[in-house]
């Protein structure tokens, strides 16, 4: 795809400096601008930059004023950096534009699929889905039967959705994303065999929810799973049976919450965290990296730790902690000179 630094201009309402029809397919940063691209200037760090680009035109503050002679064009606006983002968002939408189904998809009879939407080779869909308008489905993923799909939601490659759940409207599913798959629900048996307890729940995902590549969000054992509006998970999170996730709470990768554990809105859980089952973490909670959480959070607390307590505390101790050694040594040398006393 190609447009013209005039075109692109019109989209991030900028003034041109320089070859409006100079032409632009690709992007590129500053420092490894080539012949073609285009790229941004927002950081004074990267000033430099500007000077040596190969870049055809860059994005620029109004109020930037060069102090050596440039060759690329300018396209002047009020944020640059507001600018680059909106003219990323406008590039990925023309990437991912897609339509129709193939025939080589399974769609199932009793399914209802909405208007304009796109879905890929080897896709399979089971009975009675509902799927709503501006969909996509790409390819080699599952919906199973009786599942929902809200309007504008897009579901990647190889992504599994497994009966009876509901997925929302403006969702984004990235591939090897699992929905429902079965609660880990064993109940130990006299002999030390395990009897599997059947998962009969679903899951429901509100709308507006981006979840990464590889997470996996477990049924619940009966009534749901729950994960709120606006929620944004990273790749790689086991999220298990009947846990439930208040809106616009952000969870980094690699974070595990076991079964029954609820979760309030507004929450920053950051990676490798541990939750155990059962409890009740508050809202506009946040929780730093390889923490692991056993006991209830209140509300509005910042916490850190193995297991975790207030972060200030914990800051405090482990400054304490790296001590010890000189503690250790300054004691034993007290203890000496006890001695030698006596």
């Amino acid at each position: 795809m190609k447009f013209t630094v005039r075109e692109i201009a019109n989209l991030i309402k900028g003034t041109v400096e320089g070859d409006e029809n100079a032409e632009i397919f690709k992007l590129s940063k500053i420092e490894q601008g080539e012949p073609g691209s285009i790229s941004f200037l927002a950081n004074p760090k990267y000033t430099q930059y500007i000077y040596q680009t190969k870049a055809s035109a860059v994005i620029v503050n109004n109020d930037f004023v060069p102090e050596q002679k440039l060759d690329c064009t300018l396209i002047r606006v009020e944020n640059a950096y507001n600018a680059f983002g909106m003219m990323l968002e406008a590039y990925n939408n023309l990437i991912r534009r897609k339509s129709g189904i193939s025939k080589h998809a399974a769609i199932a009879e009793s399914a209802e699929i909405g208007e304009n939407c796109y879905i890929g080779n080897f896709v399979s869909i089971g009975e009675y889905v509902r799927i709503g308008a501006n969909v996509k489905i790409h390819p080699n993923s599952t919906i199973g039967d009786n599942v929902v799909i809200g309007d504008n939601t897009e579901i990647f490659a190889g992504v599994s959705i497994y009966n009876d759940c509901h997925i929302g409207s403006d969702c984004t599913l990235h591939s090897g994303v699992v929905i429902g798959g079965d609660g880990f629900g064993f109940a130990p048996q006299s002999d030390n065999q395990y009897a599997k307890m059947a998962q009969i729940g679903n899951v429901v995902i509100h709308d507006k929810v981006e979840i990464g590549a590889n997470t996996t969000i477990d049924r619940a054992t009966l009534g749901s799973t729950v994960i709120g509006r606006g929620v944004k998970l990273d790749n790689l999170i086991q999220i298990a049976h009947n846990v439930e996730i208040g809106e616009n709470t952000v969870i980094a990768a690699q974070t595990g919450i076991a079964g029954s554990t609820s979760i309030g809105r507004n929450c920053m859980i950051a990676g490798q965290v541990g939750i155990i089952g059962h409890l009740k973490i508050g809202n506009e909670v946040k929780i730093a990296a390889q923490s692991g959480i056993s006991t209830d959070v209140a509300d509005g607390s910042i916490i850190m730790g193995s297991p975790a307590f207030e972060i200030s505390n914990y800051r405090k101790s482990y400054v304490y902690f790296r001590g010890l050694p000189k503690l250790v040594d300054r004691i034993s040398a007290l203890e000496k000179k006890l001695k030698d006393k006596d």
